[in-house]
């Protein structure tokens, strides 16, 4: 794990607040990369025996949210002081980890249409203020024909009423997010964090290999995103945590790791956006 050289809290919120996605390059070593790469695919194809275990995102692309213990990596992801510093910054030193999971566009994915993951709360909307993050590893190498997530940076601001599901802008609005459109190229080791409300998109893979990402979700104290989730650990696993991981976690704490029977649909991205 490497450390950054300096932690620009201005820079966090100004890129935050401005962009909606800012990064960190080589935070972790690709070694550590390719080990998140196993235990995902790994995850991956245990899931799709349980039904609603892997939720589709669209043609050949799938969602899956996993325990903590089963990443070997979530401690030094939760204790990473870059990770530690963006999340104190914008979602105040009681920030709380509720959420992990894997996206998987696998070859044959299809551009996504534009979207934001969930409706924006009144904290975003009208009090300006980010109350949730994303966090995202790629455990691949990220070419252009492997499908790069697309984001319209700044969008996370926008009022999008008459929007499908609060989610999907009309094609109307298209023109704009295409204008203010970057694709992302991460590489093994890098980590990412972004207002999920920031509108964006997964293109299509045209590779002949999926391209596997981490997410670790963040809320703020007055966010509700963990009543989407079912974050759990068995207790040995929790006591074992050091107290910077065990006092952010919003989870139930068991005898036995239970499957995570998923509640997120995003009906939106069944289709293909053509």
């Amino acid at each position: 794990m490497s450390q950054p050289t300096e932690i620009d809290q201005a820079q966090i919120m100004g890129g935050l607040y401005g962009d909606g996605i800012i990064a960190l390059k080589s935070a972790f070593t690709t070694a550590f990369a390719d080990r998140m790469r196993e235990d995902v695919m790994s995850l991956f194809d245990e899931a799709r025996q349980v039904e609603g275990g892997a939720l589709p995102r669209g043609p050949q692309r799938w969602y899956v949210e996993t325990q903590p213990e089963r990443i070997s990596g979530f401690v030094e992801i939760a204790t990473h002081p870059w990770f530690v510093a963006v999340c104190e910054a914008v979602l105040t030193k009681d920030y709380r980890i509720v959420e992990i999971g894997f996206d998987i566009p696998f070859p044959g994915a299809a551009d996504q249409p534009w979207h934001r993951d969930f409706k924006a709360p009144e904290a975003t909307l009208k009090d300006r203020r980010l109350n949730s993050l994303a966090f995202n590893l790629t455990c691949v190498d990220t070419k252009p024909e492997h499908g790069p997530f697309e984001i319209a940076l700044g969008t996370q601001w926008d009022d999008i009423p008459g929007a499908k599901n609060d989610m999907f802008p009309d094609r109307s609005l298209w023109h704009r997010y295409i204008s203010r459109a970057v694709q992302k190229l991460p590489q093994r080791g890098d980590i990412s964090a972004r207002s999920a409300l920031t509108i964006h998109r997964g293109t299509a893979n045209r590779s002949n290999e999926a391209r596997p990402v981490l997410v670790v979700g963040v809320d703020a104290p007055d966010a509700t995103n963990a009543h989407h989730h079912d974050l759990q650990v068995t207790r040995p696993y929790f006591d074992s945590l050091p107290p910077q991981v065990r006092d952010h976690l919003t989870c139930r704490v068991t005898d036995e790791l239970e499957p995570i029977i998923q509640n997120h649909v995003i009906e939106g991205l069944l289709q293909p956006s053509y």
